[in-house]
C-alpha cells in the first residue's frame, strides 16, 4: 500500500475522476493506466514489485496479476534501450514470456493470440483541448498490419511459436532448453521436462494462426487453421477463427460456410448461432439469417420478427437494416432503423415508472445512476448507428428520389414506337399495382387475424358480446414494408436526427460529418452551419495520422462552392476569412490539393486518404485523370496503412469511372488479389 500511495503522487490525472473512468471504460481487459502510460524505469519498478510481491501472492489465480507485469517488463526493456546506458534495473522478459505462453498453450487457451497482442504497443501523443498544452505520451495497441509486422515483439513471439512447433514435431516438447527457476510471473516454475499432449500442437497452430491474422498474412493463417481442422475437426473455435480470417481475406461465402459448420457442431451454442446470423446478414442473405436466429426463439411460426422486436434485439435489427440498405431496399431498411429508434423512445418513457418506484423504495443510489444514464441515452452506440443509417438513407433518397411513372413524350415517336412505349408503361404500372395490392392483402390479413383474438376477461366483465375486443396491431405489422417512411420529408428527417446527434453525441466524428452533409443539402443559407460542422470534424480528426479522408473530401467540397452574391454581407465576410484557414493558408484550392498529394508520398498516409486525394487531383488539381490514376496505383498497398477490402473496391470503382487504361486497372486488381487472396467479385 505504501508503494501504491507513492505512485499516486506522479500518476497522470490523479484528481480527475471523470478522466479515469473514461480511460477505464475505453480500455481492454488487460489495458490499465499501468500498461498504457509511458513510465520511467523507477515507476515501472514500483508497480512491478507491487504486482509480483504483494498482489500475486494474495491472488495467485488472477490472470491480470500474471499478465500485466509482462507489459511493465516490456517498458523497462524499452527504457534501457533508449537510455543507451547500463541500468541497474534489468528483467528477463524472454523467460517470463516463454513461461507465460507455454503454460497457456499446454492448457489450451483460445484467446492467447489476442491476449499477447496487447504487447504490440506503439507510442502516441494526443493533443488536449488546450492547444498550448499537450497530454503526456501514451501507449496504444498496434492495429494496422503494417505497424504489427514492423513491431519487434511481433517478430519475437512469432519466432517463439515457430520454435515451439519445431520442438513439438521433433521431441513432443515445447522447449528443449530448461528455463530459469526464478521466474516471478508464473507460479509453477518446475524445470522438469515432460512430453506434451497432442492438443498442445493443435493450440500452438491455433495461436500462430491468430498471430498471422494480426499481421494481415491471411494465407499463412488459413494454412495453420486447415492443419488444426485435420488434427481436431470437432473444435468449434477453429471454425470461428477461420470464418473471421476468410472474411478479412475477401471471401464472405467461405466465411459463412465455416461459421455455419462450426455452429452445427454445437447446436446449443447461442453465441455461434448469433455469429452465424451476423455473417449471413453480411453476405446479404436475410432469409437464412432469420431461420438461424429463430432457432433460439420461443416464437410461433411466422412471429420471429415480432419476438425480436419485443426483445429489443437491436444488434439484429441494425445488421438487417444495413443488409437491406446494401440491397437498395431503402423502405425496409428505414423500417428496421425506426424499430431501433423506437426502443430508445420506450426506454426514455419507462424512466417515469422508475421515478415513482425509487421514491417509494428509497433506492437513491440506483435512482442517481439511472438519471445519469438517461442523460447519455441518445449517446448509446446502437442509437447512434440507427440515427446515422437513417440520415444516410434519407440523404440518398433526397439526391436520388424514387422514380415516378411519368408518361413519356410521344410527340417525336412513330406509331410503332408509341405503341411499344405505351405497352412498357402499362406493364410497369400493372406490376406496381400488383405489388401494392399484395402488400395491402398481407396487412389486411394481419389486421383480420388480430381482430379475431379477443380479450376474454373484458368480454366476461362487460356482459356484452356484440362487440369483440380488438387487439392492437403489433408495430412490426404496421407498414410492414416501410412505405410510409418514404413519404416523409427526407431533409426534415435528416435535420431532426442530425440535431439530436450533435447535441448528445458531439465527441464522435460521424456526427459532424453527417451534420455537414445535411447542412450542405439544405441550401446555401446553411453555409455557416456546414462550416461549423467542418471545424468540429477537423478538430476531432486532428489526433489521427495525417488528415482524415472524409474530412479532406468535405473540405475540398466546401471550398469548391462559390460564395453567392445574395448571401448576407456578414456571412460573406466570415466565409472569406475562414476558407483560407481551412486550406492551411494555401493560395488556392488547387495548391491545397497538390500540397496534400506531396505529403501523401509517405507510408503513413492511408489508402482511403490516397483515394480522396486522387479524386481531388482529377477534379480540382493540375493533373489529368490518367495522372491521378497513376498516383493512386503506383503507391501500392503492401506498405500502406488502412488497406481494407472496401478501400480497394472504392479505388477500383474510381479507376473504372475514369475510363483509364486497362493496364492500370489490371495492375490494381493484381495488387488487391495479392493482399486479399480470397477476394471475391462484389
Amino acid at each position: 500500500e505504501n508503494d501504491y500511495d507513492a505512485c499516486r503522487d506522479w500518476w497522470p490525472d490523479n484528481n480527475s475522476k471523470k478522466k479515469q473512468q473514461q480511460q477505464a471504460t475505453s480500455s481492454g481487459a488487460m489495458d490499465t493506466p499501468a500498461t498504457t502510460h509511458v513510465l520511467t524505469i523507477d515507476q515501472c519498478q514500483i508497480l512491478l514489485d507491487l504486482y509480483q510481491k504483494e498482489l500475486l501472492p494474495k491472488h495467485p489465480k488472477s490472470l491480470a496479476m500474471q499478465r500485466i507485469p509482462l507489459t511493465l517488463m516490456l517498458q523497462i526493456v524499452w527504457n534501457n534501450e533508449n537510455d543507451n546506458k547500463e541500468s541497474s534495473m534489468k528483467v528477463n522478459l524472454s523467460e517470463n514470456l516463454d513461461q507465460y505462453m507455454r503454460k497457456r498453450l499446454n492448457k489450451g487457451v483460445p484467446s492467447l493470440a489476442h491476449d499477447l497482442s496487447s504487447l504490440l504497443l506503439i507510442k502516441t501523443k494526443k493533443s488536449s483541448n488546450n492547444e498550448e498544452k499537450e497530454e503526456s505520451s501514451r501507449y496504444e495497441r498496434a492495429c494496422d498490419p503494417v505497424d504489427v509486422v514492423r513491431h519487434s515483439q511481433y517478430q519475437q513471439i512469432l519466432q517463439m511459436l515457430n520454435e515451439y512447433l519445431s520442438n513439438l514435431e521433433k521431441h513432443s516438447q515445447l522447449t528443449t532448453t530448461p528455463t530459469s527457476a526464478d521466474v516471478a510471473v508464473i507460479i509453477d516454475s518446475q524445470s522438469k521436462q515432460q512430453k506434451e499432449p497432442p492438443s498442445t500442437m493443435f493450440w500452438t497452430w491455433f495461436c500462430r494462426a491468430g498471430w498471422y491474422e494480426l499481421a494481415g498474412q491471411y494465407s499463412l493463417a488459413l494454412g495453420d487453421l486447415d492443419r488444426c481442422i485435420d488434427h481436431t475437426p470437432t473444435a468449434v473455435d477453429v471454425y470461428e477463427l477461420r470464418a473471421r480470417v476468410s472474411h478479412k481475406a475477401g471471401s464472405l461465402s467461405q466465411a459463412v460456410e465455416s461459421i455455419d459448420k462450426g455452429r452445427s457442431l454445437d447446436l446449443q451454442d447461442r453465441y455461434m448461432n448469433n455469429q452465424t446470423t451476423r455473417y449471413l446478414l453480411w453476405n446479404n442473405d436475410p432469409a437464412t439469417a432469420l431461420e438461424r436466429i429463430s432457432l433460439f426463439l420461443s416464437a410461433k411460426e411466422g412471429a420471429a420478427i415480432q419476438t425480436l422486436y419485443d426483445m429489443q434485439c437491436s444488434w439484429y435489427e441494425l445488421e438487417l437494416a444495413a443488409c437491406l440498405a446494401r440491397q437498395k431496399q431503402h423502405s425496409k431498411a428505414l423500417k428496421q432503423y425506426a424499430a431501433v429508434l423506437s426502443h430508445f423512445d420506450d426506454i426514455h418513457e419507462d424512466q417515469f415508472d422508475f421515478h415513482s418506484y425509487c421514491i417509494r423504495k428509497v433506492t437513491l443510489r440506483a435512482y442517481a445512476d439511472v438519471l445519469n444514464w438517461e442523460d447519455m441515452l441518445w449517446n448509446q452506440a446502437f442509437y447512434r448507428e440507427a440515427a446515422e443509417g437513417t440520415i444516410r438513407i434519407y440523404l440518398h433518397l433526397h439526391k436520388n428520389p424514387p422514380q415516378q411513372f411519368i408518361e413519356p413524350d410521344y410527340s417525336g415517336m412513330t406509331a410503332a414506337e408509341k405503341k411499344r412505349a405505351k405497352a412498357i408503361v402499362r406493364k410497369q404500372k400493372k406490376a406496381a399495382e400488383k405489388k401494392k395490392a399484395a402488400a395491402a392483402a398481407v396487412a389486411a390479413a394481419a389486421v383480420a387475424a388480430a381482430s379475431k383474438k379477443t380479450d376474454v376477461n373484458n368480454i366476461k366483465n362487460n356482459n356484452n358480446n356484440n362487440h369483440n375486443a380488438k387487439k392492437k396491431l403489433h408495430p412490426t405489422e404496421q407498414d410492414m414494408d416501410g412505405e410510409e417512411l418514404l413519404k416523409k420529408n427526407a431533409l426534415e428527417e435528416c435535420k431532426k436526427y442530425s440535431a439530436i446527434l450533435s447535441k448528445y453525441a458531439p465527441s464522435y466524428l460521424n456526427t459532424w460529418l453527417l451534420q455537414y452533409d445535411v447542412s450542405i443539402h439544405r441550401g446555401p443559407n446553411k453555409s455557416l452551419m456546414a462550416l461549423q460542422a467542418l471545424f468540429k470534424a477537423r478538430k476531432l480528426a486532428r489526433g489521427e495520422q495525417g488528415e482524415h479522408p472524409e474530412v479532406f473530401s468535405r473540405t475540398v467540397d466546401f471550398c469548391s462552392r462559390p460564395i453567392l452574391n445574395d448571401q448576407p454581407e456578414v456571412v460573406k465576410q466570415v466565409l472569406q476569412h475562414q476558407i483560407p484557414i481551412i486550406l492551411n493558408h494555401a493560395t488556392s484550392l488547387s495548391d491545397y490539393v497538390n500540397n496534400q498529394a506531396t505529403k501523401s508520398s509517405s507510408s503513413t498516409t492511408s489508402l482511403s486518404m490516397r483515394i480522396a486525394i486522387a479524386q481531388a487531383l482529377a477534379k480540382y488539381g493540375d493533373k489529368t485523370t490518367q495522372e491521378a490514376a497513376k498516383f493512386l496505383v503506383q503507391g501500392g498497398v503492401e506498405q500502406v496503412r488502412g488497406v481494407t477490402i472496401e478501400a480497394c473496391r472504392m479505388a477500383l470503382k474510381t479507376l473504372m469511372d475514369w475510363n483509364v487504361d486497362d493496364s492500370l486497372i489490371r495492375e490494381w486488381k493484381a495488387l488487391a488479389e495479392n493482399q486479399f487472396p480470397l477476394l471475391e467479385e462484389e
